[in-house]
């Protein structure tokens, strides 16, 4: 069973009056919901409560460490409606899960753009621009998942006026440029630079073979912010290498079906199924590992915070590598022996066969030395 770090009770009230932050304080005010979890298995079905000031309905969905990291949220659009317009000083990344609609952003000088969007499409709002989402369909309701570095922000100022309500435009981040959420194609390594994404289940990839088992990968940094994300994709019958990171990675599924295993290392992994619409958010510098089972390619998108990508002296997050190196990923070589019984098992329920022999047998010739 996983260590719970529960304590008594005498020790509990010892801290009682910090486990309120101002970011927990603020969520509360504004009506809705904190649920902790590291689990959704559907953004599209998960409960929401009215948000009245935003003029939608809402749930914040929030990990472990969301006091010093970044947050979640879901948010639905009435049909026919849209919600009041805001500006803030944390930035904010979404991915709209179902519906079609525009946003508006703007500036303090006047400079305004409207872009349109629809199920699927992944964009960034620039921090402090005024923004406002409109709903197109006058039938059915809008809903996407956001994730932002609120906390830090809302924790560091204490201060909800001046977090929604200061008149600054960072020209740097926006300056109404009219090409803003125009679709690009320019790429810098896997670095895709853009502020919009008309079709994350759909846009090609980079083949990334360090990630194992083959698949493609692409990285975003929008809206200029700290902020990032990044989409990954996998073939049927193969599985990826499991690796750690700092908290706060937002995984969302995007295409096909299958099972993650998580776990503090030492104890035993624990699994999560998962289809389109689930969400899985490892907790900090937990081991993490997603399966293919499915009959088509499986892909997904996480949305982190620039702190979760703990990287080496080159710049390369050590989640890329090997612990046998000194970095956060497992070899397959190395992974715990009931990954590959779990997997089989999974894959003859569907009749699949596993390809993974390939990626066993490649990474046989580059093996770093295992540490005595």
């Amino acid at each position: 069973m996983a260590k719970t770090a529960m304590v008594s009770d005498e020790m509990a009230n010892k801290f009682a009056t910090e486990k309120e932050t101002p970011y927990t304080r603020w969520v509360k005010s504004e009506g809705l919901d904190i649920i902790p979890s590291h689990y959704v298995p559907d953004l599209n079905t998960v409960e929401l409560k009215p948000w009245a000031r935003r003029g939608g309905r809402g749930v914040y969905l929030n990990h472990e460490a969301s006091r010093t990291s970044n947050d979640c949220h879901v948010c639905e659009i009435p049909a026919g409606g849209k919600l009041a317009p805001q500006r803030q000083l944390f930035e904010e990344m979404i991915m709209i899960l179902s519906g079609r609609g525009s946003t508006a952003v703007w500036n303090d000088a006047g400079q305004r753009i409207t872009f349109e969007w629809k199920a699927g499409a992944l964009f960034a709002v620039p921090v402090n621009a005024w923004h406002q989402h409109f709903n197109g369909s006058g039938e059915a309701p809008a809903r996407y998942v956001a994730v932002t570095n609120g906390p830090i922000v809302i924790n560091l100022y204490d201060d909800v006026d001046f977090i929604f309500n200061t008149r600054v435009d960072f020209k740097n981040r926006f300056a109404g440029e009219p090409d803003y959420f125009s679709p690009k194609s320019e790429q810098k390594g896997f670095l895709l630079d853009t502020n919009f994404v008309a079709d994350a289940v759909n846009l090609p990839l980079i083949s990334a073979k360090e990630r194992g088992a083959g698949g493609g990968h692409i990285r975003f940094n929008m809206a200029k912010g700290s902020m990032n994300s990044h989409i990954s994709q996998f073939p049927t019958g193969t599985y990826k290498k499991a690796h750690a990171h700092g908290p706060g990675a937002h995984v969302i599924i995007l295409s096909g079906e299958g099972y993650s295993l998580m776990w503090p290392e030492g104890e035993e992994p624990r699994r999560y199924e998962w289809r389109v619409g689930t969400m899985i958010v490892p907790p900090n510098m937990w081991l993490h590992q997603h399966f293919n089972t499915g009959t088509t390619p499986a892909r997904y998108l996480a949305f982190k915070h620039e702190g979760v990508a703990i990287r080496n002296q080159q710049g390369v997050p050590k989640a890329w590598i090997s612990k046998r190196l000194g970095g956060d990923q497992v070899d397959y070589s190395d992974e715990p022996p009931v990954v590959r019984k779990w997997f089989a098992e999974a894959l003859a329920k569907h009749g699949i066969k596993s390809r993974m022999d390939d990626a066993y047998a490649a990474e046989v010739a580059t093996l770093p030395t295992k540490a005595a």
